[in-house]
This record gives structure tokens, sequence and C-alpha cells, in this order.
């Protein structure tokens, strides 16, 4: 890539108001051949409204202009246009149809006939390989049904549709929307490495994501957006993370993490003997007010352990203590762990934590809407108050209770999640990837909330690959693999460098 190269995508004046709110105003943006440039930004800065015009789903105000591949672009395009025109995208969800194969997914609406204009399938599992194979994707089987995959080949999969209509185009940018924000920190490596191969090609590539460390590693050039507003570009080298992080809050970001706390000495919770699909004999005793990771790489087990205790997913055996009383997880469930004080915050908000077509107002008081029946009848003004004052409290931006739960960015919906189950005073919380897909300011307010939350005497058992952030925020690390504990990592020696250094053992002895 060299700056001198006509762009492949150029956008100007791009501007879009709702509803009287400017929430993109007049960004330019280049994408050069071979270049893979990060776009970021906070939640609500605009990275997604962009993307969302070039895809074809907003319409931009008026002024506005697009080009790929020096061909002009008539505005408003829809995403049949869109598609036709050379972009490419690989959204949050991917986009797949679970319920089809890999070939299907891949060659949908592109499949070759013969005689009778019948499929020739023989000729479309060669295409299909092939492409796979140019991601060293060999395992993968191209009749095997997407639902079946693993996280980290489903968006590979993702990837390499985008990339095959990029060659049926001859050209193009693809544009990867937080491509790994469901992706564990060990599976976004092989994405990288896809991203390099289409890049390498001579497409540009428009990388979205929160993960600073992912910018700076990945990309060539970088644009920052704040408020709707392009605050600057440059090339990825000239700046620092702290440099990053100025551009993108407009200040300093202070410190990130809270200060440690001390821990009570009560018991708080317990874990005792959990077993299932993946997961051997898990036994954990934690105190009032302390904070503990679970991690491990894909696939090990940890991630399943919030679930299993929440009642969310059935055990083959176990126990949990809560209260100084013992319940049976092979039959709880998670209204009796609701009522017992134990919150669960799964890492796929929005199909397993929310109801995304509902309210804002109907998702944070599901748990507790019985507290707004008086003699029978709904108090909606009572529930509507409380709801505007709790999104307050929590920085949910926009506080409207009535707004779309989908329609609000991925930090502000994970912020009223915990508003939600905050409002059910619980002694325990489960988390799993309480960041994940969260930008850099709603961070440090999770942080704050989980530290305060811990400091009042709860308890908080936290699942993640998020390794910094566990270094910084727990008690103890528990590294899992296959399915068991293979080491604890006790406060006096817990950094990031340990916890990676204990994920990437073979042996099993323990730190």
């Amino acid at each position: 890539m060299t700056t001198s190269q006509a762009p492949v995508l150029s956008a100007r004046g791009l501007s879009k108001t709702f509803g009287g709110r400017t929430v993109l105003q007049n960004v330019d943006l280049d994408i050069l051949p071979g270049e893979i440039h990060g776009l970021v930004g906070q939640n609500g800065s605009g990275k997604s409204t962009l993307i969302k015009i070039l895809a074809g789903y907003y319409t931009p105000d008026p002024g506005g202009a697009i080009s790929v591949m020096g061909v002009p672009l008539q505005l408003p395009l829809n995403p049949h246009e869109s598609d036709m025109s050379g972009l490419s995208f690989v959204h949050q969800d991917l986009g797949l149809a679970p319920e089809l194969t890999v070939l299907e997914n891949l060659r949908v609406r592109h499949y070759g006939t013969g005689f009778g204009w019948r499929i020739l399938w023989g000729k479309e599992r060669k295409i299909v390989r092939s492409a796979l194979d140019v991601f060293n994707l060999g395992h993968i089987d191209p009749d095997a049904l997407i639902n079946s995959l693993r996280e980290v080949d489903r968006a590979m999969v993702a990837i390499v549709r985008a990339f095959m209509r990029l060659e049926h185009h001859k050209g193009g940018v693809l544009v990867l929307d937080e491509p790994t924000v469901y992706l564990p920190r060990d599976g976004t490596e092989r994405l990288f490495d896809a991203i390099k191969t289409i890049s390498q090609v001579g497409y540009g590539v428009i990388f979205v994501t929160h993960r600073l460390e992912e910018v700076r590693s990945a990309t060539d050039r970088v644009t920052i957006l704040r408020d709707g507003i392009r605050v600057d570009t440059a090339p990825t080298k000239d700046l620092s993370e702290r440099d990053l992080l100025q551009r993108i809050l407009g200040r300093e970001l202070g410190e990130l993490y809270p200060s440690a706390h001390q821990i009570e000495g009560d018991a708080g919770f317990q874990i005792s003997g959990l077993a299932a699909d993946g997961v051997s004999d898990f036994n954990l005793d934690m105190r009032r007010g302390e904070v503990v990771g679970l991690t491990g790489l894909l696939g090990m087990g940890q991630e399943r352990i919030p679930y299993l205790a929440f009642g969310a997913e059935a055990a083959h055996s176990g126990s949990i203590a809560i209260h100084g009383r013992t319940f049976d997880l092979h039959s709880f469930t998670p209204r009796k762990a609701i009522n017992l004080g134990i919150a669960l915050l799964p890492a796929d908000r929005l199909r397993n934590g929310a109801a995304q077509d509902a309210s804002v107002l109907e998702n944070v008081t599901l748990p507790t809407f019985a507290h707004y029946f008086q003699a029978g009848i709904i108090r909606h003004s009572r529930e509507r108050r409380r709801v505007a004052d709790l999104l307050q409290t929590f920085a949910v931006a926009p506080p409207d209770p009535d707004r779309t739960f989908s329609e609000l960015s991925g930090g502000n919906q994970q912020k009223a999640l915990i508003a939600k189950w905050f409002e059910t005073r619980p002694r325990i919380l489960l988390l799993h990837e309480p960041t994940q897909g969260v930008d850099i300011g709603a961070r440090k307010q999770i942080f704050t909330r989980i530290r305060d939350f811990a400091q009042a005497g709860g308890t908080v058992l936290i699942s993640s690959v998020e390794y910094e952030d566990l270094a910084h925020l727990c008690d103890r690390v528990i590294v899992f693999r296959n399915g068991s504990v293979a080491s604890e990592i006790k406060k006096a020696n817990l950094s990031e460098a340990t916890i990676v250094e204990q994920c990437f053992r073979t042996d099993a002895s323990a730190a």
C-alpha cells in the first residue's frame, strides 16, 4: 500500500440526522488499495451509522458522495446496490444462515448449473474447497452445517463469503464491523491472517473495533470519530495507545481500573463437584467481596461455568451453596437463581441477554416486573419513572425508556442490562465477557460498578479472555485446560503476562 494510489473507496461529506439530532456530520473517508484501515470511536460516535450508509441500510443527508474503484455511486444506496458496487460486509452477527451448510452459505445466488438447470454439486464443492484453502481452512467441511462449527470457524466462513464477493466484482472493499466481538482472543489471530490475505490481493479493508491493541497491530491507518465528527486520520504507527485514547475521548481517560478493596471473610458462594459436557469436577469457594476470574484458551470449559451455575444450562452433577442453603445444579433453574440473588450477564447480549426488538423499559424491568403490580393493575407511570432513573444512574445514552433496545450502541446495551440485574438486588454476579464490544469509556464505568458491588459485600465471578482486565479486577484467576482447573493465580502473582503464560502452557502444573 502506498498513499499515492487512488482510493478504492472515497466518501465525501457524509452526514445523517435522526429526528433533528445529527449523529454523523460531514465525514470524509478514503480507503486505499491493499490498506487495512481502522475505524474507531466510542459507542455512539457514528461508526455504525457510517457503516450502515455504506451498506445501504441508512439514507444519508443530502450533499454526500461515495465512489468505489473510481465509479461514483447514486445515493441513497440499497443493500443490493451496495453489494453490486464492490462493498462486502461482515457484521457482528456474521449474517450466516445457521441451518444451512457452509457450501449453501457461500454459493447461494451464485450456483453454477448444467443441463436442465441442475446444480453441479461436485463443481460447487471444488469451488468452495478452493476458496477455503486460500485461508488455510481445509479442515472445514463444505457440507457441514454452520451451527455445527466453532465460533471462530463461523467468522472465517463469513470472511470467505465476503472475499468471494469481492473476487466476483474484481475489486472493492471488505468492511469488518466488530468481527472479533464474539471471538475469544486466541481465535483472532486466524482472523487477522485472513484479513491480511485479503489486503495483500489489493482489496481495501475497513476494520471497526473497540480493541485498541487490535487497531495498533493490524491496521495501516486509522480514522477516529467522536460525536459524529471525524477527529483525525493518521498512520497507525504514528499514534501511541495514549494518543488514540485522547482522540477517542477528547480528554485524558485517567485510571481505567478501580483500586483494590478489602475482602470480607464470610462465605459468599460455593460450587461443588460441578460436571457437564466439557467440564469435569469443578469446585470453587468464594468469599463475600471477592472477584474471581475464570479463563483459558478456546473451548477449555471456563466459558460454561456462569451458565451452569445460573441454571441456564443443565449440569450432569454438582451443587451450589448460597446463604447457607445447598442446591442441586442438575435441577437448578434461572428462576431459582434470581430468587436467591444470583444474576447472569451473558456474553452475547442480543441473543441471550435481551429481547432486542422490545423497548429498553421492557428489558430493564423483565426480572422485576411484579414490583409494578398493585391491586391487579400495572403501574406504568411508576415503572417508567424508575427505569428513567436507572438509565440516568447507569449513564445509558440516550436515557429513553421507550427506545427499542437494539437501537442502543453496544456499550449502552451492556449498561442497560447491568442496570436490569442490579435492580434485582443481587448478591452474586456471574459475568461472561462483560466488556465485549464495549468502548473504553463504558468499560471504565462497568469496571467501577463491579468493584463497587464487591466493595459492598457482593461476590463476582467473571469468565473472560480479556487477560489485562482479569489481572487488574480480580483477586485471583483460575485457568482452565481441557475442562478442568489447570492452575490458580493468586493476587501476589497476578498479571497479564502470568495469565497468558498459564493459558498457553502444555503441562498440567499449577502456578
